[in-house]
């Protein structure tokens, strides 16, 4: 059993990027993850760039969900070393537009939209040309919709639940997500010494299946909160 490492609880500020759906997941696991060793969380969604911003800078505690680069790339920030979760970089396309893709090479042919500040697209983006940055994932179908992008990447669920909302019949995703990524929960150099309790917690909810049954769960709130 995990058991609080201090008698008084600690609250922890985090940032999530705002908009999109496997944020909002995590936005439901990490304060249970907390929990477990004793702390509470609140948690501030906001565009991707702010919420690096203020994770990097110390003004918050750190960041809910990022991939695995992110720590690479922002080195005041550790990572909790098991993932928690995972997303899939999926192209959606309109269906009678004839686009076949298959690798991330074959990008570079297309007009490509994408939501500003979210690094695995950024990633996957890297070097191409005719990539346009959108400010959320609705506002990138409509792009998709009206013809002036030709594909638009997001997290699979992400794609096919703002479609759902938006009524879009004729968009959809391609043969197979482009990439697989776990997604992470990052924390401030400062707090440091919170990190192996972290992981200690996700490991434990892993192995004794608390953790795939959250999981469910959270996926189901928020389908349900965007019907």
């Amino acid at each position: 059993m995990l058991f609080p490492r201090t008698s008084l609880s600690q609250d922890y500020q985090f940032v999530s990027i705002q908009n999109l759906i496997e944020q909002e997941v995590g936005r439901l696991l990490i304060p249970e993850i907390y929990k477990k060793i004793g702390f509470t969380v609140d948690i501030s969604p906001m565009p991707g760039k702010r919420a690096q911003e203020e994770a990097t800078s110390g003004s918050k505690d750190g960041e809910i969900m990022r991939i695995f680069t992110y720590g690479n790339e922002n080195p005041t920030t550790i990572r909790v070393p098991t993932p928690y979760y995972y997303l899939e970089t999926m192209g959606f396309v309109r269906k009678n537009s004839g686009i076949k893709i298959r690798t991330k090479e074959d990008l570079a042919k297309y007009r490509v939209v994408k939501v500003r500040g979210v690094k695995h697209t950024n990633n996957i983006t890297q070097g191409l040309d005719n990539v346009f940055d959108i400010k959320n994932t609705e506002t990138m179908m409509e792009f998709l919709q009206r013809g002036r992008a030709d594909v638009a990447l997001t997290n699979t669920v992400d794609g096919i639940l703002v479609l759902e909302k938006l009524g879009y019949e004729n968009i959809g995703p391609i043969q197979q997500p482009l990439a697989v990524l776990d997604l992470y929960n990052y924390i401030h150099e400062d707090h440091a010494d919170i990190v192996p309790q972290v992981d200690e917690a996700i490991v434990a909810m892993q192995d004794s299946g608390e953790l795939e049954s959250l999981i469910t769960k959270a996926e189901a709130a928020v389908i349900q909160s965007l019907k």
